[in-house]
């Protein structure tokens, strides 16, 4: 009897729904976070403006090609010049690589010539599981209707190697670019490359 009981347990867990991840052209779930400086922020609060979401973990070499060459600080750059809010976001659950307390993000955001609109703590990785960040960087565009319009990559080439960028195709400055000129976007999805997001277990 206990065993079939177990075994109607194992099945429910097996059947129970999973949330799907979200999909370009389906509205971006909400969320809240608290950035580095104990500021809670929300997704809902942009309401209106463009958003790019980037998932970080600042000891990744991927994370490292991108910011220590200074090309994801031009991208924020020209992103939020534009009017697009950035919203960079730690994944990384406590001992895992990548994970920082509150002050610690403080002073590594404070440190960084960063033109992002805040640096988001998730240790939980609630966040990251909701949108199904798999990568550090994983990048997320979101129009002003809330809509996601991008999901991938931040370029097409897949390598730790800052070489690499002068001829990489930055897929989300073009995705920008197409959507402030009212075009559709042409790359809408790509494979996201980089660390894998040091989740808790």
């Amino acid at each position: 009897m206990m065993r079939m009981i177990f075994l109607a347990a194992a099945v429910a867990l097996v059947a129970a729904p999973v949330a799907a991840e979200p999909k370009v052209g389906q509205p971006a779930p909400n969320f809240q976070l608290t950035d580095a400086n104990g500021k809670r922020v929300s997704l809902n609060g942009f309401r209106g403006k463009t958003v790019v979401l980037e998932w970080n973990n600042p000891e990744c070499p991927f994370v490292k090609k991108h910011y220590d060459s200074g090309n994801m600080q031009k991208a924020q750059a020209r992103a939020t010049a534009d009017g697009a809010v950035w919203l960079t976001i730690n994944s990384s659950a406590a001992g895992k690589q990548g994970y920082m307390a509150p002050a610690a993000a403080k002073a590594f955001a404070a440190k960084q010539a960063s033109k992002r609109s805040a640096y988001l703590l998730d240790p939980s990785g609630r966040v990251g599981k909701l949108y199904g960040a798999k990568t550090t960087p994983h990048m997320y565009i979101i129009n002003p209707k809330g809509t996601l319009t991008y999901i991938g990559g931040i370029d097409n080439k897949p390598s730790p190697n800052p070489a690499d960028i002068a001829t990489a195709r930055n897929h989300v400055l073009a995705a920008l670019t197409e959507m402030k000129a009212g075009k559709g976007v042409s790359v809408a999805t790509s494979r996201p490359y980089g660390c894998a997001v040091k989740y808790a277990g």
